[in-house]
């Protein structure tokens, strides 16, 4: 427990990093757990059971996740995203979202999901206040998606789209990895999907990540040749971005378009001079950034008589490490290492 004495200052003081970069989005992820097996996100050591999960006492309990954020809030964090592995996957994982969005202060709360379990628990996630999604969506054909995922999924996460956008959810939000010589044929279905359906779809480049990353230059696809492709399909209109969005490039195919296309682009156009964001790994880890290895343990601070001054100091440093940049190409060259951190306990 936060000892009683300790007090708390007004919301919405504000955070602010060494390079003036505003911090008010944190990432929580509840568990590296997930029921896929995506051949970006699994390394080739976990999916040869190499690499094991996380035992139930080195996770972060729902007492110590909440309590953080009340914290974070507190600090200036007006805007959670839930991850995982797979969030949905952690058992009364509603229970805690349910106390999580009651959190004074925090109006903004969003979860991103394989989808495979979104369907069942839409109804819970709405009327618990969590009307955003983003949900991961490689293929538009199911014998991919299972080569892709590793499960015959492709029915169960449709299923869970179409009941997200029945009850109004807003915005919904629908990420592709594009890979060359894997899904980048399916692009141009991935724009036209976007026509016709009120979605941001989201394509997102490939992303070097764990110390046996099935990532390599050949399935590389950047941002731009995506956009060039999908250029020839008609006008890309761009958007305006809200307060609250992401790094995304956000666009409408033709003025006449249902829903949006969103470009990400971590390598071919970093957006780390605007990044707004503190990551806490399903392992109780602060992350600054998703593609640097640095973080702070906060699991040990809440296991060890946590005040609010010890888990706010802990947040400090955690930002006060943050890089100006991810510099992972010169890492690359220089040593050949990647980002060494496993993608299913940072957090997607």
């Amino acid at each position: 427990m936060i000892q009683e004495n300790s007090s708390f200052p007004p919301v919405g003081n504000g955070l602010t990093d060494l390079f003036s970069r505003s911090i008010s989005y944190l990432r929580l992820s509840l568990t590296d757990r997930c029921n896929l097996k995506c051949m970006y996100c699994v390394t080739e050591d976990e999916s040869a059971g190499c690499l094991s999960k996380l035992q139930h006492n080195e996770l972060l309990t729902y007492e110590e996740l909440l309590r953080v954020v009340r914290v974070a809030v507190a600090m200036g964090i007006t805007k959670v995203r839930l991850t995982g592995g797979e969030p949905l996957v952690r058992r009364n994982v509603m229970d805690f979202i349910r106390e999580l969005t009651r959190i004074e202060g925090l109006g903004d709360v969003r979860i991103t999901t394989n989808g495979v379990l979104l369907a069942q628990h839409a109804q819970e996630l709405l009327d618990a206040g969590v009307t955003k999604v983003n949900i991961s969506l490689d293929s538009l054909l199911p014998k991919r998606v299972a080569e892709i995922t590793g499960a015959d999924c492709f029915d169960a996460v449709w299923r869970g789209i179409e009941t997200v956008l029945d009850l109004g959810f807003s915005p919904v939000k629908l990420n592709m990895v594009a890979m060359r010589h894997i899904n980048d044929d399916e692009i141009l279905d991935f724009a036209r999907m976007s026509q016709r359906l009120p979605l941001q779809v989201r394509f997102i480049e490939f992303m070097p990540i764990g110390a046996s990353s099935r990532w390599n230059a050949d399935t590389y696809i950047s941002s731009d040749e995506i956009m060039a492709r999908i250029a020839t399909l008609g006008e890309l209109i761009p958007l305006e971005k809200g307060r609250n969005d992401g790094p995304a490039k956000v666009f409408r195919l033709g003025a006449d378009a249902a829903g949006s296309l969103g470009f990400i682009s971590p390598l071919s156009h970093h957006f780390c001079n605007r990044c707004n964001r503190l990551r806490l790994t399903s392992a109780g880890a602060l992350r600054s950034c998703l593609l640097h290895d640095e973080e702070v343990d906060l699991r040990s601070v809440l296991r060890n008589q946590p005040t609010y001054e010890s888990i706010r100091e802990a947040m400090l440093t955690a930002i006060r490490n943050k890089p100006r940049g991810h510099q992972l190409e010169e890492r690359m060259q220089r040593t050949g290492s990647d980002c060494h951190g496993r993608m299913s306990r940072i957090g997607g």
